[in-house]
């Protein structure tokens, strides 16, 4: 992810373009607002950068037909658009899709032995699991404990494990194709700053 170009201001807007990688459009520009949101935060939707965009709009058919180069085309579009049209959207290098019949491998996990299911009481935040117990009383002791300390709040919930043993039973993967890549887009438009 590269952010290139001058930035000119105009009237509460800003000039930008960025360039992003994905599976399709929607998933670079998605890309594209994160990476912006990352480096000059959201500023209450005026960063002036992509992620301050009303959303893309995929023109790559219109540069096309236009037999433009990229920047004459960005060019007559910097004079044409406004900040409330949001980001436009070209595709540089056309997306290559998985062609594999099979796209995922399965890794079977054996373990050997009979299984016992146990009754645990798992404490939780937000953040995910915190510790597991075998009375509920221990779960709100480290409940309690855990909230007072953190000044988060927990649940306690009662699951059934598999006692002493791993309960996965499979990974799946995905299988990546060797001729599989992702696209290229470069978004530009105003945004507001």
């Amino acid at each position: 992810m590269s952010n290139g170009g001058a930035k000119t201001k105009t009237m509460g807007s800003s000039w930008f373009t960025t360039q992003s990688r994905g599976k399709n459009v929607q998933t670079a520009y998605n890309d594209a607002v994160d990476v912006a949101n990352d480096e000059y935060g959201h500023q209450e939707g005026y960063s002036g950068q992509i992620n301050s965009s009303a959303g893309f709009r995929d023109v790559t058919k219109e540069f096309k037909a236009s037999k433009k180069t990229l920047n004459q085309f960005m060019a007559d579009q910097q004079d044409k658009l406004s900040k409330h049209q949001g980001a436009q959207a070209i595709c540089l290098e056309e997306p290559k899709a998985n062609e594999n019949k099979t796209k995922s491998h399965v890794e079977h996990v054996v373990t050997p032995g009979t299984k016992k299911w146990e009754l645990k009481y798992v404490v939780k935040c937000l953040d995910g699991e915190i510790s597991s117990h075998d009375t509920k009383g221990s779960a709100v002791a480290a409940a309690r404990a855990y909230t007072e300390k953190y000044l988060s709040s927990t649940v306690i919930q009662m699951e059934k494990r598999i006692e002493k043993s791993n309960a996965i039973v499979a990974k799946v993967t995905y299988k990546r194709s060797s001729t599989e890549k992702d696209g290229k887009w470069i978004f530009f438009g105003w945004a507001s700053y």
